[in-house]
C-alpha cells in the first residue's frame, strides 16, 4: 500500500511540474524558469513539454536548448526525434541543422524514420539543397534510408521538376545491392525524363534498370519505355520491347495505342491500320487516344478518305472528338485541296460544342492561303483581330510569310510592328522570311531596316551581325580543297538511285516486307511465327521483323525538312545557312551557296535534309546529275533520312534524264518505307512519265490521285494539258482544260502558255485532216 501512495505522489509531482513548466513557459518562456539543477529533469518530463499542444512550437524550441543548460544532461533519441518532428510541422526549418549539429556532437543518433520527416518536409518547401544535406548527415552517421524511403524522395524529387537530384537519388539506389526500386518510382522518372526530352539519360536509366538483379518492368513500365523510344524514332527497340512484354506479362489496351503512334509517328500508317482493324475484334476495343492517333497519322500522310472513315466511326462509336481531332481533320483536308470540305468540318466543330483554339484559326488561316483563297485568309484575321481573340505570335507569322510571297514587303514590315506592338515575340521564322524577301527585291542594303521595324529582344541584332561575318568569310574563303577534290564526291551516277536507296534494305529485310502487297503472302509463314490468340497477329509480326523495320525508320522521315528548325541557340547556325542558301539560289547564285556551305560544313555545323535538298535541286535544275548523286551519297553517310522533297528531287532528275523508267520503282521504294505521295509529288510524277511519252501511266496516276482523295491543282491540270497536248491526244487535253474549269482551279500565264499550244495543235489536226479529206475527193 505504502509503495502504491508513493507512485501516485511521485506521477502527481511530475503532473504538477509539468503544468508549471508549460504555463511559464506559454506566459514568459525560459526567462522565469527556475535554474535547470533545480529541476528533476527526464526524458517522460520533456517528452510531455514537447508533446503539449497549447504551447507555441518556438517556446518548445526555447525549452530544449533551455534543458542543455544544464550540466552533464544530454537529450536522448526520443527527445530530438520529437523536436525535429515539431519543427518539421511548424515549418520552422531554418531552425533543423543547428539542431543537427548539436546532435551529433552529443553522439545521438535518431531513428531513420525521423531523418525521413525531415527530408519530406525539406522537398515539401523546395529546400533540395537542404534535403540532400540531411542525406550526408545520415551517411556521415552510419544511418541508411531503407528502400521505400528512397523510393518516395525519388518520387518527390520528380514531382518537384528536379530531376538532377533524382537522377543522383536513383543511381545512389541501385549502388547498394541489396535495394531494388519500386516500379512506381521509376515510372514516375521515366515518365518525367520522356516529358524534358532528356534521352541520354531516359536510356541510362533504362539500360540500368535491365542489368539490376530482382527488377522487372510492371506493365506501365513497358507501355512508357515503348512510347518514349517510339517517339524519339528507335522504332526497333519499341518492336523490342513489345516482343518481350509479349512472351511475359502480356500487352493491354494501352501497349497497342503507343505502338500505333510509334507506328504513325514514323510514317507506317498502312501497317497500323492493319493492326487498328485487328484489335477491333480482338476484345481491345479501340478508345479515343486510338481514334485520335489513327485521325493524324492518315492526314500526316495524305490518307484524307481514311481519316475521315475512322472520324465517322469514331463518333458513331460514342467518342466526341476534340480539339485536336479536329484540327487535324481540318488541316488535312487542306493538304489535298479539298476547301469546302475542310470549312464544312470547321462548321461542324462548333455546332458540336468543341471550342476552336488559336491552332485551329492558325490551319483555317494558312490553309486558305496556300489554297488560293489569300483575300479569305486576310479577312479572318482581321476578323479574329477585331474580335481580339485567338490571335498569336504564329498567326501574324502566317500573314507576313504569305504578304512576303506576295511581294508586299512594306505591309508585311508594318505588321511586324503590330505583332511586336501587340507583345508577341518576332521569331527567326518571320525575320528571316522577311530578310528574303528584302534580297529578293534587290534591297541588299536594306537589311538595317528591320533594326527599326524589329525593336525588341536581340534577335534581328544577331541576325544582322551573322549575316556580315557570312559575307567577310565568303569574301576571303580560303578553301581547304587545294587538290580540287569536288565538294561532293561520288561514285556512279545518278541513274543508280535503286542501288543507293534498296542495297541496305535488301541486305536485312525479309522478304516478306520487300513488296507492299506481300504482307500476307504466306499465311503459313505469318502464323507460325505468331500466337493466332494474339490480339494483333500482324503486329506479333513486325515485332518479328523488329530489325528491318528499324533500318527502314531511318532511311525516311515523315516530317518535311524545315528552313529553320527553331531550336534556339543550338540551330541557329544552320537555320541561317538554309536562309542564305535559299537567297542564293533564288537569284541563280548556285556557287556563291555552295561557298557558304562549304564554310559552315568545315566549321562543323551539321546540315539538314533542308539543307540537302536545296542544293540538290538546284544541281538538278542545272543538269549537274553528278553533283546531285554525290548529295545523296553523303546524306546517307551521314544518316540523313530523306524526306518527301528528296524523293521528289530524285524524280525530277530521273524525268530530266531520260530516265522515267525508274521512276515507278522509286515510288514503289518510297512507299515501303512510310513515305506518301502529295500533291507536288503527284505533279512532278505525272511530269517524268509525260515528258517520257508514258501517257497511260500518267492517267493511270491521276485517277490513283484522285481516288486517294487529293485534289488536282493547278500545276496537275496545266502539266496533264500539256503532256496530253505534245502527244497528240488532243481530246484527252480538252477533257482535262474541261476538268480543270468545272473543279474552279482559277488559270493562271502558264495555263494561257498551254492552252495556245493546244490551240495551235487542234488548228493544225483540223487543217490535216482538211488535206486528207481534200485528198480523198481529189482521188476520187
Amino acid at each position: 500500500m505504502l509503495k502504491g501512495h508513493g507512485r501516485s505522489h511521485s506521477q502527481l509531482g511530475d503532473l504538477l511540474l509539468v503544468a508549471s513548466l508549460t504555463k511559464t513557459l506559454s506566459e514568459s518562456g525560459t526567462r522565469y524558469l527556475p535554474d535547470p539543477h533545480s529541476i528533476p529533469l527526464s526524458e517522460p518530463l520533456l517528452v510531455q513539454i514537447l508533446r503539449s499542444s497549447s504551447l507555441d512550437p518556438s517556446k518548445k524550441l526555447d525549452f530544449f536548448r533551455w534543458c542543455s543548460l544544464r550540466k552533464n544532461f544530454k537529450h536522448s533519441a526520443r527527445t530530438y526525434s520529437h523536436m525535429f518532428r515539431t519543427l518539421c510541422r511548424a515549418g520552422y526549418l531554418h531552425e533543423v541543422p543547428d539542431l543537427l549539429n548539436s546532435m551529433k556532437e552529443e553522439g545521438v543518433f535518431v531513428d531513420s524514420g525521423t531523418f525521413k520527416a525531415l527530408l519530406d518536409a525539406f522537398l515539401r518547401s523546395g529546400k533540395f539543397d537542404s534535403a540532400l544535406e540531411i542525406l550526408d548527415v545520415m551517411e556521415e552517421l552510419g544511418i541508411s534510408l531503407n528502400t521505400q524511403m528512397y523510393n518516395s524522395v525519388l518520387v518527390a524529387l520528380v514531382r518537384k521538376n528536379q530531376m538532377g537530384l533524382a537522377l543522383s537519388i536513383f543511381f545512389k539506389l541501385l549502388e547498394d545491392s541489396s535495394h531494388v526500386p519500386s516500379s512506381i518510382a521509376c515510372n514516375e522518372l521515366l515518365v518525367a525524363l520522356r516529358k524534358a526530352d532528356m534521352r541520354v539519360e531516359f536510356k541510362l536509366v533504362f539500360d540500368k534498370l535491365r542489368e539490376k538483379s530482382g527488377f522487372g518492368f510492371d506493365i506501365w513500365g513497358y507501355n512508357i519505355c515503348i512510347h518514349a523510344f517510339g517517339c524519339w524514332g528507335d522504332l526497333g527497340t519499341s518492336l523490342q520491347l513489345f516482343k518481350e512484354m509479349n512472351n511475359s506479362i502480356g500487352p493491354d489496351l494501352c501497349t497497342y495505342n503507343s505502338l500505333l503512334h510509334v507506328l504513325c509517328f514514323v510514317g507506317k500508317v498502312k501497317d497500323a491500320l492493319v493492326v487498328w482493324e485487328e484489335l477491333k475484334g480482338s476484345g481491345h476495343e479501340p478508345d479515343a487516344f486510338t481514334y485520335r492517333t489513327l485521325v493524324q497519322g492518315c492526314c500526316k500522310t495524305y490518307r484524307i478518305d481514311a481519316a475521315a472513315k475512322i472520324f465517322s466511326e469514331m463518333q458513331h462509336n460514342g467518342y466526341s472528338p476534340d480539339t485536336v481531332v479536329y484540327n487535324s481533320l481540318i488541316d488535312g483536308l487542306f493538304k489535298v485541296r479539298k476547301i469546302d470540305d475542310a470549312c464544312q468540318v470547321f462548321e461542324k466543330m462548333t455546332q458540336d460544342g468543341v471550342r476552336a483554339s488559336s491552332w485551329t484559326y492558325n490551319i483555317l488561316i494558312d490553309g486558305l492561303f496556300r489554297n488560293g483563297r489569300a483575300q479569305a485568309g486576310y479577312t479572318l484575321f482581321c476578323d479574329l483581330k477585331k474580335k481580339g481573340q485567338f490571335v498569336d505570335g504564329i498567326s501574324y507569322s502566317i500573314v507576313v510569310l504569305q504578304l512576303c510571297r506576295e511581294g508586299l514587303l512594306e505591309e508585311a514590315l508594318a505588321l511586324v510592328e503590330e505583332m511586336e506592338g501587340r507583345g508577341f515575340v518576332v521569331d527567326l521564322v518571320t525575320i528571316t522570311s522577311l530578310l528574303i524577301e528584302l534580297y529578293k527585291q534587290g534591297r541588299w542594303d536594306s537589311t538595317d531596316r528591320l533594326m527599326k521595324h524589329i525593336r525588341d529582344g536581340n534577335m534581328v541584332p544577331n541576325v544582322l551581325r551573322w549575316k556580315v561575318d557570312m559575307e567577310a568569310l565568303v569574301k576571303n574563303l580560303q578553301t581547304k580543297r587545294k587538290d580540287y577534290t569536288p565538294l561532293f564526291p561520288s561514285s556512279g551516277e545518278f541513274s543508280e538511285i535503286m542501288n543507293l536507296i534498296g542495297s541496305a534494305a535488301r541486305s536485312t529485310m525479309d522478304p516478306e516486307l520487300v513488296s507492299d502487297d506481300a504482307k500476307f503472302k504466306d499465311e503459313e509463314s505469318l502464323s507460325s511465327e505468331t500466337n493466332q490468340w494474339s490480339s494483333s497477329p500482324y503486329m506479333d509480326h513486325l515485332a518479328n521483323q523488329g530489325q528491318a523495320i528499324e533500318h527502314f525508320s531511318h532511311l525516311f522521315t515523315l516530317y518535311r525538312g524545315q528552313r529553320v528548325q527553331e531550336k534556339g541557340v543550338g540551330s541557329f547556325d544552320i537555320d541561317m545557312v538554309n536562309t542564305f542558301m535559299s537567297i542564293f539560289l533564288a537569284k541563280g547564285k548556285l556557287s556563291l551557296a555552295c561557298k557558304l556551305f562549304e564554310i559552315f560544313h568545315d566549321m562543323g555545323v551539321n546540315p539538314v535534309s533542308y539543307t540537302y535538298n536545296s542544293l540538290m535541286t538546284s544541281f538538278v535544275k542545272k543538269g549537274y546529275f553528278d553533283e546531285a548523286w554525290g548529295i545523296l551519297n553523303e546524306m546517307g553517310e551521314k544518316v540523313c533520312p530523306a524526306d518527301i522533297a528528296t524523293y521528289n528531287v530524285i524524280i525530277q532528275g530521273l524525268g530530266k534524264m531520260g530516265r522515267a523508267d525508274l521512276a515507278s520503282a522509286v515510288l514503289d521504294k518510297l512507299i515501303e518505307q512510310g513515305g506518301y505521295l502529295d500533291v507536288v509529288m503527284y505533279n512532278t510524277l505525272i511530269n517524268a512519265l509525260g515528258k517520257a511519252g508514258r501517257i497511260d501511266e500518267v492517267n493511270k496516276l491521276f485517277e490513283q490521285m484522285r481516288d486517294s482523295g487529293i485534289n488536282p491543282d493547278i500545276v496537275s491540270y496545266n502539266t496533264l494539258i500539256e503532256v496530253h497536248t505534245k502527244a497528240g491526244r488532243l481530246k484527252e487535253a480538252y477533257k482535262f482544260l474541261k476538268m480543270m474549269l468545272d473543279a474552279g482551279c482559277i488559270p493562271n500565264h502558264i495555263t494561257d502558255t498551254t492552252l495556245d499550244f493546244l490551240g495551235k495543235e487542234i488548228e493544225k489536226q483540223r487543217y490535216q485532216k482538211a488535206s486528207m479529206m481534200r485528198n480523198k475527193d481529189d482521188d476520187s
